[in-house]
Order: structure tokens, then C-alpha cells, then sequence
């Protein structure tokens, strides 16, 4: 929808401005047009490769996600949102302390989507009100592919770990954009500022980068602890140590991270018991007691079980014995993975002696081929 050059302006001024009071800490734009064929075709690459791993809805909706107009073919211009979630200290920092686990920066505070999508829908409706058009609003709930259009507007570029990296936030921003009908006047995009590093590849644990810029996610923590919905790979088991949800490795080295700040919003900052709970006690949490803990929070999306299941890898990882009473509990647990985790922690916690006795009792008992197997394993 056309604009006069004189409204685009104001419309630009406006957005700027009241994004920074709703507490984003970005806004550019960028024309739907601008949006090549080397997006979809570089999409297509990494689905063909089987990168996504099972998380089918990619490959489902890979057709509207390669493209702005194809999700929607009235859009104009897009507005993209940065909203920075920068930890207070060293992400890294709590791999040392194996009895307690280490859940990823973007998942210690309130669940982002709730925070950014309200206040997005606010700055739209505002903007529509004073300059017209009509506007769709998304928040990594559509197939939008957030982090190639926000370099297209200019908030930062695609870094080889496959995040966005930003020259003021570093790794640690989260993205949403807002669709429009109306043609406003674009920022210029941003360039690739990598050189040649190479640490967030270095650092990777379990080598799920198989080139820069390119990410399987049959090999990444993060993939395997949020979105999986199978057993972990008994291979990468060791690699996660005390991860529990996310892995943060690749994001928490980036050199660029060195301009960046702690979040100032409360509800994405996260308290620093959420950083690094005991593992005793999350091993011990019910159904009831996981929904109350991380209400509000992206760990309740994944339930119990799968949280559990992560909990007793991280266990098994700490090699500590004083920890076996917990898995003891959890070798009953009425939840498969939980159990069967459970019994790839008491194979790293027993001796073997006690570990053949254990397997024993437990496949007399055990009619889940799954937890079965890892008792056999």
C-alpha cells in the first residue's frame, strides 16, 4: 500500500520511538521485496541434508517460510524487533558445577513469546491506528524466518553458529516481526562481521556444525534437550554434562558479546536460582511440582518427563555417588524415559557388580522396550 514519502518518515520515527518504550531494544525495517531466492534455497539445502532432524513442521511449511509474500502476499514491509536478554555472568561458568544443572540464558526468565508478543501487538495496533494498512504480528510461532530477515533490516547477521549475532547486543537477542501493507522507507541491511574466528564452531561439544553458517540439529544439545521427543543418543550423553535445557556454548563465546549487557527487563532476566538448580532436587520434582516451578517459563513446554530425562543424563554426568539414592527413585519412576535415563545414570553410578544385580530385578520387572534396551545396552 503506497505512503507518501512525508508519512513514511513520520510512520518510521514513529515505530523507532515507541518500540524503545515498549523495551525493545531494536527496530529496523526492511521491504518484503528485498527478500531474494537465496533464502528458500539455502532452507531447502539444510532440509535435503536432514539438518532439522524431526522437527517436521519445517520441512512442512518450507514453502510459505521461504518467503515473506508466501506466508502472506499483501505484505509490504516488515518491521523487525530485537528485545535483549543478555545474561548477568558467564553462561559457561556453571559446566563446572556438576551437582547442579545448567539451563540455557533465553529460558531462566518468563517465556518470550508472552513477553514480546503483548507488547507487539500494542505497537501495532498503535500504529495502525495513526497510519492505517493492516498488520500480522509473529513471534517464532509462524513459518518466519526471523534471524536472515533481521540482517535484511539491518539489526545484525547470521553469525557461522547460525544466530543472530548484533554489534550492540552480541548472541543475546530475541527477534519478532511485525507485517505490514504499507510501504515504508527500509533500513540497509547488515553485513557478516565473522572474519575468520571460528570459536563458536571450536567450542561446540558435540560437533553439530558440519560447515559454517550450517547447523544439524541431529548433533546439537539444544535440539536433542528442548525439541527432541526421543531418547537422547547414549553418543552424545556424556557431551551434555550438566545441560539440562539449551546449551548456550556456541552463543556465550562470540567475541561481539563483548558490547553486549545484561537484560534490563525483569521478567527476562531470570533469578539466580534459576540458573543452576540442584540436580537432587529437580530429579525429585512430580508433575504437579515441575508445572508450578516453571509456570510462565519455555521449560514447561517440554513437561516433565523429557525435563526429568535430562536431569538423570546430567546425574549420570556428575559421577557422583551420593547422588544415587535419587536415581534409585527414579529407576521406578511411571514415566519410560525417566526410568530408562535413569538406568544409563546407574550404569555410570554403580559398580558393576550392583549394576548386574540391578538389571537383574529391573528387566524381571520391565516391559518398555525402550527402557529395556538400556538396561541391556
Amino acid at each position: 500500500m503506497p505512503i507518501s514519502t512525508s508519512d513514511g518518515q513520520k510512520a518510521r520515527q514513529f515505530i523507532l520511538a515507541e518500540a524503545g518504550r515498549a523495551g525493545f531494544d531494536d527496530a529496523r525495517i526492511l521491504a518484503a521485496d528485498a527478500v531474494g531466492a537465496a533464502l528458500s534455497e539455502r532452507l531447502a539445502d539444510a532440509l535435503a541434508h536432514g539438518h532439522h532432524g524431526d522437527m517436521d513442521w519445517l520441512a512442512e511449511t518450507a514453502e510459505r517460510r521461504g518467503h515473506p509474500k508466501a506466508l502472506w502476499p499483501d505484505v509490504s514491509s516488515i518491521i523487525m524487533l530485537g528485545m535483549n536478554y543478555g545474561p548477568r555472568t558467564d553462561p559457561l561458568k556453571g559446566l563446572a558445577e556438576t551437582d547442579r544443572g545448567l539451563i540455557s540464558v533465553y529460558a531462566r526468565g518468563r517465556d518470550y513469546h508472552d513477553v514480546m508478543k503483548g507488547r507487539m501487538k500494542t505497537l501495532a495496533q498503535r500504529f495502525v491506528s495513526r497510519f492505517g494498512g493492516d498488520i500480522k504480528v509473529f513471534v517464532d510461532t509462524a513459518p518466519v524466518m526471523e534471524k536472515p530477515l533481521a540482517q535484511l533490516a539491518g539489526i545484525g547477521w547470521q553469525g557461522k553458529h547460525t544466530n543472530l549475532v548484533s554489534r550492540r547486543h552480541g548472541s543475546w537477542l530475541f527477534l519478532g516481526a511485525v507485517f505490514t501493507t504499507l510501504d515504508l522507507p527500509p533500513d540497509e541491511g547488515e553485513s557478516d562481521h565473522c572474519g575468520s574466528c571460528r570459536r563458536c564452531l571450536d567450542v561446540c561439544p558435540t560437533d553439530a556444525f558440519p560447515a559454517p553458517y550450517a547447523l544439524d540439529a541431529r548433533r546439537c544439545l539444544a535440539y536433542w534437550t528442548v525439541e527432541a521427543k526421543g531418547m537422547i543418543p547414549r553418543a552424545l550423553r556424556p557431551a551434555m554434562g550438566n545441560r539440562i535445557f539449551g546449551c548456550d556454548d556456541c552463543l556465550a563465546v562470540c567475541p561481539w558479546n563483548r558490547f553486549a549487557h545484561a537484560a534490563s527487563d525483569a521478567k527476562l532476566a531470570g533469578d539466580e536460582a534459576a540458573e543452576r538448580p540442584r540436580l537432587r532436587d529437580l530429579a525429585r520434582l512430580d508433575d504437579a511440582a515441575f508445572r508450578t516451578r516453571y509456570a510462565g517459563t519455555p521449560v514447561k513446554r517440554i513437561g516433565r518427563e523429557r525435563f526429568v530425562r535430562n536431569v538423570m543424563i546430567a546425574i549420570g554426568n556428575a559421577g557422583e555417588a551420593r547422588l544415587m539414592d535419587v536415581v534409585e527413585e527414579r529407576l521406578a519412576d511411571a514415566a519410560p524415559q525417566v526410568r530408562a535415563a535413569a538406568a544409563w545414570a546407574a550404569g555410570r553410578l554403580m559398580t558393576e557388580e550392583r549394576f548386574a544385580d540391578a538389571r537383574v530385578r529391573r528387566l524381571g520387572e520391565e516391559e518398555d522396550p525402550m527402557v529395556r534396551a538400556e538396561w541391556l545396552a
